[in-house]
């Protein structure tokens, strides 16, 4: 079975961070975060998996390769951006696609969603295209997919302000028969959502309610929350055993002297100081922090240096290389630059 992870977006959203690494290689509980999806992928059956890559796309094949864990691993790539849809015909031309027909799935989502059963929908309604959707609480952030009591979709209703007639939204886990990838026009930049599922509609576009666990994690915040499920079990994953504050702390690191917990995350040769405390926080690799430090709820990018007596409050995101200076205190929510210098 083969899939295609749309996964060319610059992750505008996480900022700073993806100034410097792209989203698809992004360090999530100290491991590549598209390792994660391509291990739930494998769970299902997938073993050719299809990479659609934009920005900074040498980096994410040099990190990722031609295989993991079994699985194939292909790598088509945008030389402009193509949208939610163009990326498939781009397989498609460029013969990277094999079979008949296709998982896509969003690039940015944290999930163990049974596509299996989604798979069996699919094969005994007949679709041309199935969706993944999830009921969320809040669906004020997203469009909702309203569906008749067979399962097929009836319209797509973009993000609007008071009641939505469902709360069901799309979670960009689809499967695709090759002959409406054949349809999508080549060439340019091609919404799946606007254009192809909405001329669908009657015509063999169906819904697949999900259940289990679903997270976009393209928000710094998103981010923590899908660290601490990880760290916490939530989600099923081959992450290292975490230690008695549910923390993990990665080889190479120094932290004698240091409070590293709850459910923080101490990347490859970190070094901690003595008396600082890094609580349900983020350390990429190489990251030095000084003594009597307070690193709560943030993300600390790779080489980082943050200065004796430092504060780095909650939501708050420091880019690669950064300095943050003895006794500085970055607010809440605050975004350094690579290279930035707080004084």
């Amino acid at each position: 079975m083969q899939a295609l992870v749309l996964a060319g977006g610059e992750g505008t959203r996480l900022r700073p961070l993806t100034l410097t690494t792209p989203k698809p290689i992004m360090p999530f509980a100290g491991r590549p975060f598209m390792t994660f999806m391509l291990d739930w992928l494998g769970r299902h059956g997938v073993d050719d998996v299809i990479l659609s890559c934009g920005f900074m796309s040498d980096a994410v094949e040099r990190v990722l390769g031609d295989i993991h864990s079994g699985i194939r691993l292909r790598y088509v790539h945008e030389d402009e951006p193509l949208g939610t849809a163009g990326p498939l015909r781009l397989a498609l031309d460029t013969g990277a696609l094999q079979d008949e027909r296709l998982f896509v799935l969003n690039g940015d989502v944290l999930t163990d969603m049974d596509i299996t059963a989604e798979r069996e929908q699919h094969e005994r309604t007949g679709a041309r295209a199935t969706l993944g959707l999830v009921a969320v609480d809040d669906t004020a952030s997203y469009g909702v997919v309203p569906t008749a009591p067979g399962g097929e979709v009836e319209e797509f209703l973009e993000k609007s302000p008071g009641p939505a007639p469902t709360n069901r939204i799309n979670a960009g886990a689809y499967l695709i028969e090759r002959e409406v990838i054949e349809e999508i026009p080549a060439g340019r930049a091609v919404s799946i959502e606007r254009e192809i599922f909405p001329r669908l509609v009657g015509r063999g576009v169906y819904g697949y309610l999900a259940a289990g666990y679903w997270l976009d994690v393209g928000t710094p915040r998103r981010y923590l929350e899908g660290t601490w499920d990880l760290l916490a079990g939530v989600i099923d994953s081959t992450l290292p055993e975490r230690d008695e504050t549910g923390s993990l702390v990665y080889e190479g690191g120094l932290t004698s002297g240091a409070h590293i917990g709850p459910q923080a995350v101490v990347g490859h040769h970190c070094s901690v100081g003595s008396d600082s405390s890094v609580e349900r926080a983020v350390l990429h690799e190489h990251v030095a922090v000084g003594a009597d430090c307070v690193l709560r709820e943030c993300i600390v990018a790779e080489g980082a240096r943050i200065g004796d007596g430092a504060e780095v409050r909650a939501g708050a995101v420091i880019g690669q290389g950064a300095r943050v200076a003895a006794g500085a205190v970055v607010d809440e929510d605050a975004r350094v630059q690579p290279g930035e210098e707080v004084g």
